[in-house]
């Protein structure tokens, strides 16, 4: 039996601490594109969907207590279970990989997956950070900061400051257009804030607005703007914070069905994952993780890096991501056409899944056929789902 994904939405990314989704819960967050999303399927009923799967990179504090199920709770009600999802940046497309294989397994019908994460609420590190004491003394490097990750990978991989400003660059022009083209629109579910400040005469007040955008994209920025950073995790380092992914707040969601509830329903599905591979790399270089799990993807589906059309690569940094491209001479033509977390934000555990959505209807509006979502992972893994675009 196969797994199709028959729909899927995003919220707008909000700028970590500053943006529109800064004291948002991301429970709360979650639940409103779940909703959006099960009104979105004409005959779906909550009491059909048999599980939800959160992918999340921090569960804890506001996204702890195990928040999948904290969701579903507040999304679709007491008797659809859910659960939450940790393989950190890569978190949100291996829940679209897990929902897609029980389908098949024949051991579900209907599963919403995606991810969500507040960058806000609960900081990359966690609340508390309790260092494994084995590790620490004996390969302290498997600890490695993200940061310094992309500086190893920029100087083992020779990526030079101007080529990663170039491609931070490209990606903030990207992003700028495809909003500005409306590409993005149609999969962004707007969501309304109510926050409680207190005004100038200390007097409490409650505004309302609605985030509908990607606020982290910056349509001004210049390569000459970008070189003027400092770097920010090495002396005389390259990367900087105009050349690596924005901490950001968001949640994206799909929902995947088997072959007998499409026909029952009478939907139209809009891909399928072919495949999905998974891979470990040096901690310490974790930026190229996706060099070792895309050929397994690619096995494992019976194709040829030629044979997608499009590949969504998270713009983690843009050292990592220009290594990958050169190890596996990746057309740039068909990457990130739309531009990537450098522009638009990396909120985590969702960011596979925004990604994915984003996938489908840029293979839909190119009329494409098969395209890629890819990520690398921190402590030095590498995943890769293979999509079939079907309608």
């Amino acid at each position: 039996m196969d797994a199709y994904i028959v729909a899927g939405f995003r919220t707008g990314v909000g700028k970590a601490k500053k943006g529109g989704f800064r004291f948002v819960r991301p429970d709360d967050l979650a639940a409103d594109v779940i909703k959006h999303l099960v009104k979105s399927v004409p005959g779906l009923e909550n009491s059909m969907i048999d599980d939800l799967i959160v992918g999340n990179a921090v569960p804890e504090a506001e996204q702890g207590m195990q928040m999948g199920r904290m969701i579903s709770l507040l999304a679709l009600g007491i008797d659809t279970p859910g659960m939450i999802v940790n393989r950190y940046c890569g978190s949100g497309v291996e829940t679209i990989a897990i929902a897609s294989q029980r389908i098949q397994a024949g051991m579900a019908d209907v599963i919403i997956a995606g991810g969500t994460e507040s960058m806000s609420l609960v900081p990359v590190m966690g609340i508390k950070t309790a260092l494994n004491y084995k590790i620490a003394t004996e390969n302290p490097t498997y600890y490695t900061s993200m940061g310094l990750t992309a500086e190893e990978v920029s100087k083992q991989f020779k990526i030079s400051r101007e080529e990663q400003d170039q491609f931070s660059y490209e990606s903030h022009m990207k992003a700028a257009a495809a909003w500005k083209d409306g590409k993005f629109k149609d999969e962004v579910v707007p969501i309304t804030v109510k926050e409680v400040y207190v005004d100038e005469n200390m007097k409490k007040k409650t505004r309302e607005f609605v985030v509908a955008t990607d606020e982290g994209i910056r349509a001004d920025t210049t390569v000459e703007g970008l070189s003027k950073l400092k770097p920010v995790f090495a002396m005389n380092g390259t990367v900087t914070a105009g050349n690596s992914s924005q901490t950001s707040d968001g949640a994206a969601f799909v929902l995947v069905m088997s072959e007998r509830m499409v026909k029952q329903l009478n939907i139209k599905p809009i891909a399928r994952m072919v495949s999905y591979a998974v891979a470990g790399v040096d901690p310490r270089i974790m930026g190229i993780g996706p060099v070792a799990a895309i050929p397994k993807a690619l096995k494992l589906a019976g194709m040829k890096l030629d044979d997608i059309d499009l590949i969504e690569l998270n713009e983690a940094f843009a050292a990592q991501a220009l290594a990958v491209v050169k190890e596996l001479n990746i057309d740039r033509k068909k990457l990130n056409v739309n531009g990537g977390a450098i522009a638009v934000g990396h909120p985590l555990g969702s960011s596979g899944a925004r990604l994915s959505v984003q996938l489908f209807n840029e293979l839909g509006r190119q009329k494409k056929k098969y395209g890629m979502v890819t990520a690398c992972v921190g402590g030095g893994q590498g995943v890769a789902g293979i999509y079939e675009l079907l309608n």
